[in-house]
């Protein structure tokens, strides 16, 4: 049948942190065989290796603090592309349906009856946390997880004191802005000065860089270079991973970089 006769299909394909080997099998299949990516800036060049000869790759970046493709003219592109019949990826990096928009994509094209499917990927926040050997639910100091993002569709703030009162790890995404506004906010709903935080750049990728300290230091991670895309874990888990590595009890350490080009940045 001629594809402009009846809608193509939508994949919102998650392709994790940005290492290649890190894509779900299924993803691997799906990018191969679709027409068109409409691919995030956060994925990695690796990643473009995974598309078939003839899929026509549109990026449509959305960066906070540059020039970015709206949301409104992403969802018509995808629409525009599935009533001509073609097959589309949305590539993301991490997991579409965690801070990814992928819900509100899949809302939007189904009530244009265009079929979508949800490829999970692996968030960069379980990333960021093994990139350190934190284990975000230890059970010796880690009841449950909460994923909280500091930027939100209203432009306000997560309820920290809320956060802080159920007394989970807190893995942090969109963060490194306002870490100084977090840092206090954490402060105010009682969480106490010491507590240990990590913050991991690009986590997963050759150039990842790790930092950790405490949350009254908390803004020394941006002193010592890392910026945006960034996770920043809050909590007990943070120091008992760093004292089961060390065999000693933990304090804060240097930044880590893989890549020599890091540690010239944060030297």
């Amino acid at each position: 049948m001629d594809k402009a006769s009846q809608p193509g299909k939508v994949w919102l394909v998650g392709v994790g942190p940005g290492d290649p080997e890190l894509v779900t099998v299924k993803a691997v299949r799906v990018l191969g065989a679709v027409d068109v990516w409409l691919v995030d800036d956060l994925v990695t060049a690796e990643i473009h290796a995974y598309a078939g000869a003839s899929t026509c790759i549109e990026p449509v970046g959305k960066r906070g603090g540059r020039c970015s493709t709206s949301q409104q003219e992403i969802l018509e592109r995808m629409l525009a592309h599935a009533l001509a019949g073609r097959t589309v990826a949305r590539v993301k990096g991490g997991d579409p349906l965690l801070f990814g928009r992928g819900g509100e994509e899949a809302e939007f094209l189904r009530h244009h009856g265009i079929e979508v499917e949800v490829l999970n990927g692996i968030t960069s926040g379980a990333a960021a946390a093994q990139a350190l050997g934190i284990a975000l639910t230890h059970r010796d100091c880690g009841h449950g997880v909460s994923f909280v993002t500091a930027h939100t569709a209203r432009d306000d703030s997560p309820d920290w004191r809320s956060l802080v009162a159920g007394g989970t790890t807190l893995v942090i995404y969109m963060g490194m802005s306002r870490l100084a506004a977090i840092r206090d906010a954490l402060q105010e709903a009682g969480m106490r000065r010491e507590m240990p935080v990590a913050v991991v750049m690009n986590a997963s990728r050759p150039d990842q860089c790790n930092w950790t300290g405490t949350l009254a230091n908390l803004t020394d991670a941006l002193a010592a270079g890392l910026t945006s895309p960034a996770i920043i874990i809050v909590g007990g888990v943070v120091a008992h991973a760093q004292a089961t590595e060390a065999r000693s009890e933990w304090h804060a350490a240097p930044v880590t970089c893989r890549a020599e080009t890091s540690r010239l940045l944060v030297s």
